[in-house]
């Protein structure tokens, strides 16, 4: 197919001038009949480079998604686009009928999960018809050194290679080397079928900080960011004990989810995020895979991810749509402590490999450099050196060269018996003599009191800084001892840096209030807010989330460039043929009264 043919196709269907990123390339290879990997970042468009395919090629798209969420969100949107897709799944009461429309070649996209598509029978339903492509979404669920890795999707191989001429397309955000070259393997993709779009999200700023109290931390980041949020929390008891309070706090709409609740208040909740504007939940890390919702404004973390794959994974569910979001994460040292302590856990042969990953983490938010470029070159990239949008980048902290401290700290943690907390360390090296301390001739150790009262207040810091990186590690009875490269420090073989954290200025937080980062209408456009309502009226009547029927960014645009006609209305970034004749003149009516 020609180039002008795709691209018009593209405009007609989806309202697109021009391809983003590597888009075009991977849509080239599957209209050639090639298999690929396609590694793009989350809302770089990769669903499109299955739906337009499928929408020119003569046959079915069979599209693996891990979940039903996810499923009947690609269908909304695939619908409203004009896009004839449907799903098998358990929550499914039209299954005859979708099996019927398939059979009849009505379909140009069938989403099925991994547990039904490597099953035998599935297989036989798939010869009844012409299938153009199999595209396998989140394929680092196929890999088990990915880090959502998901056993059936090992199963899907002998159905694609019964098939062996119909191409297959996977698709993921997240996937180091180790993993990409494991999804190639087990999907029998060639080499040179990898494409990779890089892994920047540069709309998202990265701020990692301590965790000293998440509520009013978190409540700070809701007061910046109007639109909808996602809070992960690590337990159930702790997504709706900071739900609770953070509605008490802010008077926003915040609701939990987790797989303890009900299942109808569960799905209510989510339902009631997805259609919202600025409802925020707060839910365990179960939550998010399954939710295309582009006007996501931030992402923040309760306490650390369980991996950097994760952790870019789950914050790039903020700003798919392009526009200004954060990513918040709190930390505190007991998380790596208690991931660090899991690893016992994990099959011997991941041990490693799970270790590397959690030490990665650590650096991440132990680090004085640009988060970004941590980030990008842990998937491979060579990134500028700062990037401009995150915490450190924006307000450096200062770095201090804290190896003989860590010494000292060591130390104390090695005489003392490797038994007891910091706080008693810290009385130790700052000579603060207590009843205890004397009672264990602590007093009499050469560490007492070797730490000066100018660098005391460097303690704190740098023992959260030895817990993150696995040097210090708490015993079961509440004390510290010394693991990792505790004992290379002690030889002085390597050298121990902290960062801390930049003084806010004076009255800094009271400037540039009046539109937050990522706020839908910066300038406070009044035809902007007046789109924005008549879309949430067409959203609700047809019962679908209002970023299906347009994207902020597409009323932007109408706001700026007011059309005129239905012909330059169809000129809007977004605006295909089907949601043109759908919506086209009750938009114009509005922009006329403007």
């Amino acid at each position: 197919m020609t180039a002008p043919a795709i691209l018009h196709q593209l405009h007609a269907t989806f309202g697109f001038s021009a391809f983003r990123g590597v888009q075009d390339q991977v849509i080239d290879r599957v209209l050639a009949g090639q298999s690929t990997l396609a590694v793009m970042p989350t809302g770089a468009g990769k669903s499109l480079t299955y739906q337009l395919p499928a929408v020119m090629l003569p046959g079915t798209c069979v599209v693996v998604s891990p979940l039903i969420a996810l499923m009947h969100d690609q269908l909304r949107s695939a619908a409203a686009n004009g896009i004839r897709a449907a799903s098998l799944t358990s929550a499914d009461m039209d299954r005859e009928a979708t099996i019927e429309r398939f059979r009849g070649g009505e379909l140009d996209l069938l989403y099925v999960a991994p547990e039904r598509a490597s099953q035998p029978h599935f297989r036989e339903l798939l010869s009844q018809a012409p299938v153009t492509l199999f595209a396998i979404d989140e394929a680092h669920c196929v890999s088990e050194w990915g880090h959502d890795f998901r056993p059936d999707y090992r199963l899907l191989r002998p159905l694609l290679d019964h098939f062996g001429d119909i191409p297959r397309l996977a698709l993921t955000a997240t996937a180091d080397a180790h993993t990409r070259a494991d999804i190639l393997a087990q999907l029998g993709i060639p080499e040179d079928g990898l494409i990779i779009a890089g892994f920047d999200r540069p709309n998202i700023r990265y701020v990692v900080n301590h965790r000293d109290n998440p509520v009013r931390q978190i409540v700070a980041l809701m007061t910046q960011q109007p639109g909808p949020g996602i809070v992960y929390a690590q337990t159930r008891k702790k997504v709706e004990d900071l739900a609770d309070k953070l509605a008490a706090a802010t008077g926003r709409t915040v609701l939990p989810y987790h797989a303890g609740l009900d299942p109808q208040v569960r799905s209510a909740n989510q339902a009631a995020f997805v259609a919202s504007e600025d409802t925020v939940i707060v839910a365990t890390v179960a939550f998010g895979m399954g939710i295309d919702k582009p006007d996501v404004r931030f992402v923040a973390h309760a306490g650390v991810p369980k991996s950097i794959e994760a952790y870019y994974q789950e914050t790039g569910r903020a700003g798919r749509d392009g526009d200004a979001a954060q990513a918040l994460m709190l930390w505190a040292a007991d998380d790596f402590a208690r991931a660090r302590q899991r690893l016992s856990e994990v099959e011997e042969h991941r041990r490693a490999n799970e270790r590397v990953r959690l030490d990665a983490l650590a650096l991440l938010v132990e680090t004085a450099g640009c988060r970004r470029a941590l980030l990008l070159r842990h998937f491979g990239e060579d990134p500028p050196d700062k990037c401009g949008n995150c915490d450190n980048c924006l307000e450096a902290p200062g770095v201090v060269d804290a190896t003989q401290l860590a010494q000292k700290l060591l130390s104390a943690a090695y005489r003392t018996g490797q038994a007891f907390g910091f706080g008693h360390l810290e009385k130790v090296l700052t000579g603060q003599g207590d009843e205890r301390i004397s009672q264990r001739g602590h007093d009499q150790l050469s560490v007492f009191g070797i730490v000066p009262s100018e660098e005391a207040h460097l303690l704190r810091p740098l023992a959260r800084a030895l817990q993150a990186r696995g040097a210090l590690v708490p015993t079961e009875h509440g004390g510290l001892a010394l693991g990792g490269d505790a004992r290379d420090i002690l030889k002085g073989e390597i050298p121990v840096l902290i960062a801390l954290a930049a003084k806010p200025e004076r009255g800094r937080g009271s400037r540039g209030r009046r539109a937050a980062p990522g706020a839908s209408n910066p300038v406070g456009d009044p035809l902007f807010d007046a789109l924005r309502e008549l879309r949430r009226e067409i959203a609700s009547e047809a019962g679908v989330p209002p970023y299906v029927v347009f994207h902020d960014s597409t009323l932007r645009e109408m706001a700026t460039q007011r059309p005129a006609s239905l012909a330059a209305m169809g000129e809007i970034t977004g605006v295909g043929a089907r949601k043109l004749e759908a919506h086209g003149d009750a938009f114009l009516n509005i922009i006329r009264q403007f």
